[in-house]
């Protein structure tokens, strides 16, 4: 255990500091980690350039290097997520719920923090500003271990940040990187129970799965996006095929790309030229069923064309007889992430919002909006497809547990 476990010492002897910070001091460390990022951004790019060029020189595809290459725009909204974090109520001490008993005992539920949060991720170093950011403001050290494809990156961006926490009067172990120069690092943070309070894993199938299998401490799943537009026969087709065209090809990499179009028989011949015409026209592989294959360029799908999470320009596509037919489909295939339908039959949209069992379900809008940015969390540690604790978009409040505070006066039982 030897390097990771002095880590989570440390990380633990600072989170009972954390623990205790007010929000103005957790507040001023924010912005300081903001300005301290805005200021070497030319030491973070440099870094990441070198990350980027094992990358290409590695074979490395190009919806990878897009999930790890950072540009000064986005360390830019980095900056901005920090700030924006900084702007939230302080989930620490709020009263959950409250009450007087029958015998006058004072109940109080109120959020705590977990204590020390492990981050196990692939590729995008703004994870690593992200998990930072959340974890300082919900009161939580954070180990971070990001993948050796992104070390150079993650390297500057910890050393920047743990210069402006400790600038700002926390301490730095609040904050620490977990070498990612073996796979033992994350054998160990996975083994590190009674130091680290729970894992949150983000990445690929495998790896998620490999945490949640082997780990010893305790985990908030977070799953890939097989995430389906169901195209409904009363659609208004000119916002089905916007609404396909953003949740496609807005941002391929991320796990909040539709992945799985579906779509109504009966509006099938006039929806499907236009939509198969905009997708190829937008560089998307289409693997579809019979009904798609019929047109030029369509790639006939495979039962696992039809599960797979692409993150590429590449979508699976079915027509389906009806909304059963749809619901059954998603049913088979889903991830669990996020679901939309576009429909102007209130109750299609009634019966799909119950029936689908999706962290994030959408009625007449684009996958891409699953974020905790969209949804004014501010940055977002992950999205948690389990159903335990947290689900969808973890924000600060997701980032705490609980005490129950009981006074009385005197009062024995």
């Amino acid at each position: 255990m030897g390097d990771v476990e002095e880590l989570a010492r440390r990380a633990r002897i600072a989170s009972r500091d954390l623990a205790l910070a007010t929000r103005a001091t957790k507040d001023a460390a924010l912005h300081a980690m903001a300005d301290a990022l805005d200021a070497a951004v030319g030491e973070v790019l440099a870094g990441n350039a070198r990350d980027v060029r094992r990358a290409e020189e590695g074979g490395t595809d190009a919806p990878m290097i897009d999930r790890l290459r950072l540009t000064e725009q986005r360390v830019a909204a980095m900056a901005d997520g920090l700030r924006d974090l900084a702007r939230l109520p302080d989930p620490v001490g709020e009263v959950v719920r409250g009450s007087t008993l029958a015998n006058g005992l004072e109940l109080r539920q109120v959020r705590v923090p977990f204590g020390v949060v492990g981050m196990i991720y692939e590729g995008r170093p703004n994870v690593t500003v992200d998990a930072a950011g959340i974890c300082l403001k919900s009161g939580n050290a954070a180990l971070l271990r990001g993948s050796s494809s992104a070390a150079s990156s993650n390297a500057a961006l910890v050393g920047v940040l743990r210069g402006a926490v400790e600038g700002a009067g926390l301490p730095a172990d609040c904050l620490q990187l977990v070498p990612a120069d073996s796979r033992e690092t994350v054998k160990e943070l996975m083994r590190a129970r009674g130091l680290v309070d729970v894992l949150v894993p983000r990445g690929g199938a495998g790896l998620i799965r490999s945490v949640v299998e082997e780990s010893t401490v305790p985990v908030i799943e977070t799953g890939v996006g097989n995430c389906h537009v169901y195209v409904d026969a009363a659609a208004d087709l000119d916002m089905a095929l916007a609404i396909v065209l953003n949740a496609k090809t807005q941002r391929t990499s991320v796990c909040n790309a539709a992945e799985s179009l579906l779509v109504h028989a009966d509006v099938a011949d006039d929806f499907l030229p236009r939509v198969v015409a905009g997708l190829q026209d937008a560089g998307v592989t289409i693997h579809g069923d019979p009904a798609f294959s019929a047109y030029d360029g369509v790639v006939t799908a495979t039962e696992e064309d039809h599960g797979r999470e692409y993150l590429d320009l590449e979508i699976s596509a079915a027509v389906v007889p009806d909304l059963d037919g749809a619901l059954d489909h998603i049913r088979r295939f889903s991830t669990g992430h996020s679901e939309a339908i576009v429909t102007g039959d209130q109750a299609a949209a009634r019966r799909f919002v119950a029936e689908v069992d999706a962290a994030v379900v959408l009625v007449n809008a684009s996958t891409r909006f699953t974020d905790g940015g969209e949804f004014g969390f501010g940055a977002e540690i992950g999205i948690s497809t389990q159903k335990l604790h947290a689900r969808g978009p973890m924000g600060l409040p997701e980032m705490t547990s609980t005490k129950y505070v009981v006074t009385g006066d005197g009062h024995v039982r």
